[in-house]
């Protein structure tokens, strides 16, 4: 069976740095759309960043753009997010996402997810 387990989060004062690990499993990873989500309490579910399975573009989205960096590594099965000069608005639960030979950014395109990491911005 397909597992994405997360790994990396934490509390960090603002400004700092944290990065996130995603190491997947039961999958053929290369094929697969590699994902970051958020979601604070009371709020939607986000799409961060995400790098496609064809090419190995990625995608931001415009509050973390210039701070945070997706990477993967196909001979490993991870995807990391290094997250830089945080700011208290990061604090959520961060979620691994994957999705067969698809892309974009709205959650219903993901098949499969991580249980969650939490991240904590101190003010």
């Amino acid at each position: 069976q397909v597992q994405l387990v997360e790994s990396g989060g934490g509390l960090v004062q603002t400004g700092g740095s944290l990065r996130l690990s995603c190491a997947a499993s039961g999958l053929t990873f290369s094929a697969y759309t590699m994902a970051w989500f958020r979601q604070a309490p009371g709020k939607e579910r986000d799409n961060v960043a995400a790098i496609y399975w064809s090419g190995g573009s990625t995608y931001y989205g415009a509050s973390v753009k210039g701070r945070f960096t997706i990477s993967r590594d196909n001979a490993k099965n991870t995807v990391s997010l290094q997250m830089n000069s945080l700011k208290p608005e990061d604090t959520a639960v961060y979620y691994c996402a994957a999705a067969l030979l698809k892309i974009g950014t709205d959650y219903k395109t993901y098949d499969y997810w991580g249980q969650g990491t939490q991240v904590t911005v101190s003010p």
